[in-house]
């Protein structure tokens, strides 16, 4: 029950990212993010570290025990890059006659079919056996395909992020906002959700911000709606107007903070949570890349640690994976059926339906009802993860078993 993990070099007493550029890490590591070949460290040893969950490093010359791995953990997967390129010999000679696995840490939500269907060409390419490697995804998928497995790595990020932010009380006080729908980043489905939400009035009394960071970046092809064009056919006929009048006048804030302080996981506005009753959440990704999988991030968690119930504008089966995971998700106060739908346009209907029907409530009178389950989900994220590492560790090693 405890990991073994083998690296190339330790760095001042600590093991240094596999595959990763040599940098001066006293200034952290945040840099490897954005340099080639977008290599980082692996976010699971910060998590076993938060939650006492035991184990064990070694350098590569060392003897280490069966069932270790070598980690490399991975800031965005490029299909470009061949990785076992970048690995040594040595590395892939134990991975081909002794009980040592590479061990892809992936915490982003990206199809990983796709990503097993490339590391089997380039196992191929290097001669190396298909099952010398494992890889962790952040997309549900994964624990259907071979060798891979699905981590709830985000619920964990975020824990870690704002262990040091006060717990919030889910009071019974009045509230001067109805709900809290904050964006970031720019995506076309986001701006197709935020016009409507916009257009409705529901985000009147609200607490809301739409800023532009990504526009340049932002294709409309990678828009998940865009079978059917952002138009909905037949039934918002006029939405494309509202989207282009929308982000005309773009962008929108509810509070002084800079875009880097927006994306810094560790500071929070209390308004935002303490003064409305309910978050709609604009997830990273509607559509996990059709890969049928679900994609949770600290969007999703940032609500449920703070103290508010939640929709969430997201992938299909959002609420089923929260459900798996042990929380509760309102489902006799709030109209969920949205999140049973697979097809992006069906679900963007649903959702607009459950947000009609809350829109018409007394929100002071419903939040109420929610408490005790607000109260449960807030207890659960902040408890120990241990057994979700657990779990973890148990899927990697039933894996090995059955390769």
């Amino acid at each position: 029950m405890s990991f073994s993990f083998v690296f190339d070099r330790f760095v001042h007493g600590q093991p240094y990212p596999n595959l990763a550029p040599l940098i001066d890490i006293r200034q952290g590591y945040a840099q490897l993010d954005l340099e080639y070949p977008r290599i980082i460290p692996l976010r699971l040893m910060y998590f076993l570290d938060d939650h006492a969950y035991p184990y064990t490093t070694f350098r590569i010359d060392q003897d280490f025990p069966n069932h270790s791995f070598y980690p490399v953990g991975i800031a965005w997967f490029n299909f470009e890059l061949d990785y076992f390129s970048l690995i040594s010999e040595r590395v892939l000679t134990l991975c081909r006659i002794k009980n040592l696995k590479i061990l892809f840490y992936y915490h982003e939500g990206d199809d990983p079919l796709r990503q097993k269907q490339r590391l089997d060409q380039l196992c191929d390419r290097h001669r190396l056996p298909r099952d010398c490697y494992m890889f962790v995804s952040g997309n549900t998928q994964a624990d259907q395909i071979p060798g891979f497995v699905f981590f709830v790595d985000h619920e964990l990020f975020y824990w870690r992020c704002s262990r040091l932010q006060p717990v919030l009380d889910p009071h019974l006080w009045s509230r001067t906002h109805r709900f809290t729908a904050l964006s970031r980043r720019h995506q076309s489905w986001r701006a197709t959700v935020m016009a409507w939400l916009h257009q409705q009035k529901i985000l009147d009394q609200s607490f809301w911000s739409y800023n532009l960071v990504g526009m340049d970046d932002d294709y409309y092809r990678d828009n998940p709606m865009k079978d059917n064009p952002i138009r909905m056919m037949p039934y918002y006929p006029e939405l494309p107007k509202y989207v282009d009048e929308f982000l005309s006048q773009a962008p929108y804030t509810c509070d002084s903070l800079t875009n880097e302080q927006h994306n810094t996981h560790d500071l929070l506005v209390e308004t935002h949570y303490q003064q409305s009753y309910c978050n709609i959440v604009l997830e990273t990704l509607f559509d996990a890349e059709q890969s049928g999988g679900t994609f949770l991030t600290e969007k999703t968690f940032k609500p449920i640690r703070h103290a508010q119930p939640f929709v969430i504008f997201g992938c299909a089966n959002s609420l089923q994976t929260l459900r798996q995971l042990g929380y509760r998700t309102f489902d006799l106060i709030i109209d969920n059926q949205y999140d049973i739908h697979q097809d992006n346009r069906e679900r963007f209907h649903h959702l607009t339906d459950t947000m009609n029907q809350l829109n018409q409530l007394d929100l002071h009178t419903w939040f109420q009802s929610c408490v005790p389950d607000i109260k449960h989900n807030q207890q659960l994220f902040l408890s120990s993860k241990y057994s979700r590492l657990s779990n973890l560790y148990d899927k990697l090693i039933h894996q090995l078993a059955t390769a």
